[in-house]
């Protein structure tokens, strides 16, 4: 899990990954919030489409 989480820091952490997370108008709490939901309900057959995934970053302010 360290390593992981440590991995995800360095990529979030990355200067070009930051360009364009601002250009896309989302931010690395909303990132992390959205990959730990996804980790928790990986093993969920019920697991949403995209489009309900990404409707719910909209509502959430993940993505503005």
């Amino acid at each position: 899990m360290s390593e992981e989480k440590s991995r995800l820091d360095e990529l979030l952490n990355d200067p070009m990954v930051q360009l364009v997370m601002q250009r896309d108008h989302v931010n690395p709490k909303g990132v992390r919030w959205m990959l730990e939901r996804a980790r928790a309900r990986a093993e969920d057959p019920s697991l949403p489409p995209a489009y309900m995934v990404a409707r719910e970053c909209w509502e959430h302010g993940i993505c503005s």
